[in-house]
Order: structure tokens, then sequence, then C-alpha cells
């Protein structure tokens, strides 16, 4: 167990301390603000606040995790070794910067509640974050400082064995539309059957009925693939299914066709099944309850882990609702236009509620790899490389790397040709560790 010594033990001490040293390192940690206790551990443990007590592994602390609510904080970006560090330190400090004030500003997504340019949907843009703006957008830095710690604690107690942590991988597989020409109706049916035919879109129009006579699968039915992927592997992909009312943002099939509620009980018997929250529930408790109860009644178990719509996040309202439903880990979290690392970690993390000072049960796996996303990239060669550095940044750390895909990106229907390679790259990713 490491022992920190500090002058204050506050929540956003104990939340940056945990993540860091239990999440990515496998340590306990544990805090005291008596000198006399902390001269007697005879572990790992190091001094986090103004001076050093004497010779011990001391890191000089910012004000950040002492302080309350919200302020406008001065950052400089620098770099150090291979990677970057803000909030500096002092000579007498065992690392160049303060990496627990510096994490908790990242995972706390201290940046998001202050104003800032956001897109049509509200979505806060990778291009306002500070690490698009600094050039650390491909780096978990937060674990990579996670390191740092530990190569510093090694040097100081070698004898003490740190846990083995291990890459690991948590795919999901987004279902807005669970099929594209089946299962919606006849004015829906009809609609787009006219619009091909207005826009001239043959090809569409030739898709549409081979689908609906039954000599072609549907286009977005790609699950009995998915399913036989996950058959092959002992981890669990996530499947997040729209259950919510037809709208102008949310256009899948109804709950109440009878096709759906067995495509979705089939998935669940080997997959995890969870909610993919409609884009209305997101500023609507009651929808996203009713939303939630309706994927229970079908999947006949608690559904504990939810997705977005559109992959907006309003903090703190849409995470507050989250705990209130009980739904306790999300996967909403990252770009959906750029590669990497949105809060600057490859391990899940908790959410630490900035207006309640309080560290939550809610589990964020933030996400690294959208579909749409690598699209940009125009050659098979430049997605798998892509893909391939961000899956070997992760397993430098140990991390854990949650790429997400759709169900209709994985059916080489354009301009997804070539997606299911991909997937299969990142499922094979796991057994080359």
């Amino acid at each position: 167990m490491l022992l920190v010594y500090t002058h204050k033990i506050t929540p956003r001490l104990r939340y940056t301390f945990k993540h860091i040293v239990k999440r990515i390192l496998g340590v306990p940690v544990s805090f005291t603000s008596k000198v006399e206790e902390f001269i007697a551990h005879d572990s790992i443990k190091m001094s986090y606040t103004k001076q050093p007590l004497s010779s011990e592994i001391f890191v000089r602390s910012n004000e950040l995790l002492f302080e309350q609510g919200l302020s406008d904080i001065p950052i400089n970006i620098q770099d150090w070794d291979a990677t970057i560090g803000f909030f500096v330190t002092s000579e007498k400090s065992s690392l160049p910067y303060d990496i627990f004030a510096a994490s908790f500003y990242l995972l706390s997504r201290y940046e998001e509640y202050l104003p800032q340019v956001r897109d049509e949907y509200g979505r806060f843009l990778a291009t306002e974050s500070l690490a698009y703006k600094n050039d650390f957008l491909q780096q978990p830095v937060v674990d990579i400082w996670a390191y740092k710690l530990k190569a510093v604690l090694l040097e100081k107690f070698p004898k003490f064995t740190f846990p083995k942590q291990r890459y690991k991988i948590n795919p999901v597989i987004d279902v807005p539309m669970a099929y594209y020409f089946s299962n919606k109706g006849l004015l829906r049916t009809v609609g787009g059957t006219l619009g091909d035919l207005g826009r001239l879109k043959l090809k569409r129009l030739y898709q549409r009925f081979s689908t609906l006579t039954g000599f072609k699968r549907d286009p977005h039915d790609t699950f009995k693939w998915i399913i036989t992927k996950q058959k092959q592997h002992n981890f669990k992909f996530i499947v997040f299914f729209l259950v919510g009312n037809y709208t102008t943002y949310d256009k899948n099939i109804s709950i109440n066709k009878k096709k759906f509620v067995s495509l979705i009980k089939s998935v669940a018997d080997y997959c995890d099944v969870g909610l993919k929250a409609s884009y209305l529930a997101l500023n609507d408790l009651k929808i996203l309850i009713n939303e939630k109860k309706k994927l229970e009644s079908v999947i006949n178990y608690n559904v504990d882990a939810s997705r977005n719509s559109h992959s907006k996040i309003n903090l703190p309202e849409a995470y507050r609702n989250l705990i209130e439903l009980e739904i306790y880990k999300d996967y909403t979290m990252g770009y959906i236009n750029e590669l990497g690392f949105r809060a600057s970690t490859c391990t899940p993390f908790q959410f630490y509620d900035l207006d309640f000072e309080i560290e939550t049960p809610l589990q964020i796996n933030a996400f690294h790899c959208f579909d749409y996303s690598l699209l940009k990239h125009k050659s098979q060669l430049d997605k798998k490389e892509k893909i391939q550095a961000l899956m070997q940044t992760i397993k430098q750390v140990n991390g854990t790397f949650v790429p997400v895909f759709h169900n209709y990106s994985l059916s080489n229907e354009e301009p997804w040709d070539g997606f299911k390679d991909l997937f299969n790259i990142i499922l094979e990713s796991k057994d080359e560790t």
C-alpha cells in the first residue's frame, strides 16, 4: 500500500490518487496528515504538500486539489521527455510537474464546464480541447504520468512488487438503426421508395426491393457476423440498442416490432447489451426512464450501461441522470471526428461531480476510436496504421482500448469497405499480448 502524506485530505485528492495509483498501477493507496504515522509506515510512501518533510519522495502540490468550484486556471504546457506536463513543481520535487493536479484537470473534464464553442448538436469539440490545441490528444498522458511515478517509486523502493497490469479491449457496437430497409412500416417504406425515385438513386432502389423481397440481407443486418465474432473471443462485446421513439434525431425501428425484439434477445444471449439513450432523452429524465424500462423488458435484466445518441454529453446533467437511474457505466466520452483520448486516459475512471465535489459511482469508459473518424483516412493501409499506432500506445501503459463501430460499418457497404478487417485487427490484438 502507498501511503500519502498531505496537509489536507480532500475529495479531489482521494479521487485523483485512486485513479493513478490504484486503477492504473494496481496498488492500494491511503492518506494521512499525521507526520508520525507517515514516518512509521514501512512500505512505499510519498508526500504531497508544499514542502518535503525530509528526504522522502515528494511532489510539490498545486492548489487545484485543495480548491472547490471552478476558476479560470492558466495552463502552460511544456515538453517532458516524449510527452508533456503542466503545473510546474520545484527543484525539491521528485517530479517536475504536479501530475496529480494535472490529471484531475483532465479527468474531471474541467475545461468542458467552461464557456466554449459547441457544434450544432451542442457537443464539446475536439478542436476546443487543451489536448488538441497542444498536440497531445494522441497520448494517454494520465497513464504515462502514472508510469513515471512508478519509476520514481521503484528507484526509492526497489524491493516493492507492483501488480502486473495487462492490455485489454472493450469493443462497442452502436446500433442507432438496426435495419436500413426492413421493418420500417408502410409509410416509411413508401416514402423512402419515392425519395429514391425522385433523386434517381437507382442502386438504392434495387437494394431496397432486393431486401424487402428477401433476395438480399438488409445492409445494416450484420448481427449474425457480430455474434459469430463474439463466440470466437472470451471477452464481451457491448452492443447499444436505440429503443426510443422515431424523431428528427433518431430513426430506428419501433421496439414494438417483433423482429426487433427477437434481434435484441438473440444478441443479448451472447453479448452484453446496453441502452443507447435517444437525443431527446438526454434532457428529459422521464423519456430516459421509459427507454430503460423498454430495453429491460426485452432482455430481462437490469441495464447498467448506456451510450448517448450522437455522442453528446451535457455535463453534469447527463451523468447525474444515469446515476439516478442506477446506470453505472457510460460509453459516450470521446470524439467522433478525432482518434485519441478525450479525458487523456485509457483506463476506465469515475465521474467526478465538480458542483457537488464528490466522486460518483458512475464509471466512464472513454472511447478512443470512432469508425467515422477513420473515414478521413482514404486508404485501407492508412486506417490500419492509425489503429495499430493507437493500440500500441495503449499497450505501452497496459490500458483498455475502447473502439466504437456501428452495425452498418461492419457491412462492407460503401463507404465502409474494409471495416470488418479493421475490427478483426482490433480483436486479434488482444491475443498478441
